[in-house]
């Protein structure tokens, strides 16, 4: 790989925006592509096809060799509250391949012993977010039904494009919710993005039940988004 190449794929890398290395196998040659800046024509399909699949590949392009090394930024989970679902959703999480955070300032809830396996920050999403900016590759939910906790965190995630929005709360809380974050200038469009009630509806009362609910909709958006995901990646 050439110098230039690899100080290019690692300052997208940095920025978190998904890219692809081109290798034309026969010259040797290699290029850095993204959604926005594709190669033309039929390699740009196959670079288009590889980063949907997340997997890197090989193309046969009038009749010359290619390898498309693709490298997606991992896809993140930011929990805004340490409540029992945050317990149950964390693993999970992991196990199905997220990196997870949880934020939270009530220290009699944001205990290492109540989550010995997780990155857990015990301070306030103003203070913490704009350190760890959110992103299209980030899907955000809040948990703790308390707007002085969530209400930034869900504003910061519409701001910043999160793939997945998503707050704990019934219709009545949900709308109060809403209402609120228009003084934050969103208009219905945008808050249309908050998935609340949260979670698929299969029925989920235990917080185990509701966690499993949270994490199967994360997973519906990130792959039916992919396209949208990649393409948002660089606006």
């Amino acid at each position: 790989m050439y110098l230039a190449t690899l100080k290019e794929l690692n300052t997208l890398r940095r920025q978190r925006i998904a890219a692809a290395v081109v290798t034309d196998l026969t010259r040797g040659q290699n290029e850095v592509a993204t959604a926005s800046s594709p190669p033309t024509g039929a390699l740009g399909d196959a670079v288009a096809a590889a980063m949907k699949a997340r997997k890197s590949a090989t193309a046969t392009i009038d009749g010359l060799p290619y390898f498309i090394n693709v490298y997606i930024p991992p896809t993140r989970l930011v929990i805004i509250g340490a409540v029992h679902i945050s317990q149950a959703l964390v693993p999970m999480a992991k196990l199905a391949g997220f990196d997870a955070l949880i934020i939270d300032p009530r220290t009699a809830f944001a205990t290492a012993e109540r989550f010995a396996q997780a990155e857990l920050i015990a301070d306030w999403p103003e203070d913490v977010l704009p350190k760890r900016p959110l992103d299209v590759h980030t899907a955000l939910v809040t948990l703790t039904h308390d707007p002085k906790i969530d209400d930034f965190a869900l504003a910061e995630a519409l701001r910043n494009d999160c793939f997945y929005v998503g707050a704990l709360g019934s219709r009545k809380t949900h709308q109060a919710r809403l209402d609120r974050l228009k003084t934050y200038g969103f208009d219905d469009g945008v808050l249309s993005r908050i998935h609340g009630p949260i979670g698929l509806n299969i029925g989920s009362v235990t917080p185990a039940e509701i966690a499993v609910s949270i994490l199967a909709e994360i997973i519906s958006m990130a792959r039916s988004g992919n396209d949208l995901l990649l393409h948002r990646s660089m606006r």
